[in-house]
């Protein structure tokens, strides 16, 4: 291994090499069908020969940032339509499913591993919840069945906290030898129903503030929102909720709501995303040492088949079977399980709680992931495929225009979704009846970017951009109600 020269410039010039293999490794991901992730903690394993990296404080601090970036990105682009029917099967597999998974895992563990049954039930307990980023990251682009998409994406957007709950617990459980079941029961409750109540508070605080607030130029919106995240995640951790439950929450409640620069806010949040993401699974891979993974190939395979093929499949199975799915769905959504950054970065606290055979079980960790990753992230659309689960329709990727200007304009761009039910449906512009002052200034159909004329037919499913002075912002949205009435 060599040895660098760490000075500012070298890591300057590392910084950009990382940015720069985890770019191009996500053009191959999509070329290969491969999981993104996959590549980037790659990216890290190879570049481990050359770089000595073992920092576990740097580790967990920019995996949950890039946790709370990832949920806060993934959250405000989850349509809340799509996701309240499902929401009950969701949060069960988020509760029930994951407890399952975890008592399964630790069965498995026991003996494959050879660990105490504490140290197993840690073990399963870090490796039992799917994860957000690994679920947005692969199902962003498939045109898998909105009805699952929606199941798998609030699945890990709400299992964080149960994961945490049982890692913290069996952790304490390994220090002190003995836990109490009502006191923890109650703990657990706090933190879900606490991260739900901030989230929802500080989601109304974020869309008031960023409707109300006038700020100099438009670019600082995007990073208002984000400081907003961080800092829901932070003073819900403080007040002892859920932190990543409180994020994904007050994401999905700004998401939905009516929000200036909103096409902005989203690119940019994606943008970091994606940084975030590049920088979190490569500095993962700097983390682990080859030799130790080949070290435990053989366990690790074992545990990865038994954890996809049977832990999950039966949890799946148990926690859905009161909810009307079909036994293709509930095999698709048993497969959907996938693993990344969530039980990577808890495998860090064992580390620092200096628990015994703490880094024997992050390498575990860290092998059933990347399995997961590799094997499950890469054969979700041939399953889909196979159990005829994919929509008919090609999924279109999100399109939107904003409004470019200094930030002191009195100008602004306004979106309206036109849904089955509404009055705008099948009419000429030049009927509408907008309000004074208002255009219309293009319509988003499906990928096609219409310049609309007074003769043009609107239709369903339409994205209607409105070109609106900033006087006739109340005016436009009693218009808008009265359209969906």
């Amino acid at each position: 291994m060599t040895d660098l020269d760490f000075s500012t410039d070298n890591m300057i010039l590392l910084g950009s090499l990382l940015l720069i293999s985890g770019v191009t490794a996500a053009k191959f991901s999509s070329r290969l069908g491969l999981p993104s992730l996959v590549l980037f903690v790659i990216v890290g394993l190879l570049l481990n020969q050359f770089i000595y990296f073992e920092n576990t404080q740097i580790t967990q601090v920019v995996g949950i940032l890039a946790l709370i970036i990832i949920l806060f990105d993934g959250g405000m682009q989850t349509n809340w339509r799509h996701i309240r029917p499902v929401i009950g099967v969701s949060l069960s597999l988020a509760t029930i499913g994951v407890l399952i998974t975890a008592l399964l895992v630790a069965v498995f563990a026991k003996f494959i591993l050879d660990l105490t049954w504490l140290e197993s039930f840690l073990f399963g307990s870090i490796a039992g919840s799917t994860d957000a980023a690994a679920i947005f990251s692969v199902l962003g682009n498939k045109n898998i069945k909105e009805k699952l998409t929606s199941v798998l994406e609030a699945e890990s957007g709400t299992n964080d906290p149960m994961a945490v709950f049982l890692t913290l617990s069996f952790i304490e459980m390994i220090e002190i030898g003995h836990m109490n079941f009502w006191t923890l029961s109650l703990t657990f409750l706090w933190e879900m129903g606490l991260g739900l109540l901030m989230g929802l508070i500080l989601g109304a605080v974020t869309v008031l503030v960023i409707n109300k607030i006038k700020l100099a130029e438009t670019g600082l919106y995007p990073v208002l929102s984000m400081a907003f995240a961080i800092f829901t995640y932070g003073f819900t951790v403080w007040l002892h909720g859920s932190g990543l439950l409180a994020v994904y929450i007050m994401a999905l409640y700004v998401g939905n709501k009516e929000l200036k620069y909103h096409f902005s806010i989203t690119r940019f949040n994606n943008g970091i995303a994606w940084l975030m993401q590049i920088l979190m699974f490569i500095l993962l891979g700097l983390y682990v040492f080859p030799k130790d993974l080949l070290a435990i190939l053989g366990k690790g395979i074992a545990l990865s088949l038994l954890l996809m093929l049977v832990a999950r499949p039966a949890a799946v199975f148990i926690s859905t079977m009161f909810f009307k799915l079909t036994n293709k769905e509930r095999v698709f959504i048993s497969w959907g399980g996938l693993k990344g950054a969530v039980p990577i970065v808890l495998a860090t606290y064992p580390l620092f709680a200096e628990i015994p055979k703490a880094g024997y079980i992050f390498d575990a960790v860290f092998f059933v992931v990347l399995s997961s990753a590799l094997i499950q992230g890469a054969t979700m659309n041939p399953l889909a495929k196979r159990f005829d689960l994919l929509d008919e329709r090609e999924k279109a990727a999100p399109q939107s225009i904003e409004l470019l200007a200094a930030g002191r304009t009195s100008v602004e761009m306004i979106e309206f979704d036109v849904g089955k039910k509404s009055k705008l449906a099948g009419k000429e512009i030049s009927s509408v009846g907008l309000p004074s002052e208002v255009l219309i200034s293009a319509i988003i159909r499906g990928k096609d970017f219409v310049i609309p004329q007074g003769s043009t037919v609107i239709e369903q499913k339409d994205v209607l951009c409105f070109l609106v002075p900033a006087n006739k912002e109340e005016e436009l949205k009693r218009f808008f109600q009265e359209q969906r009435a």
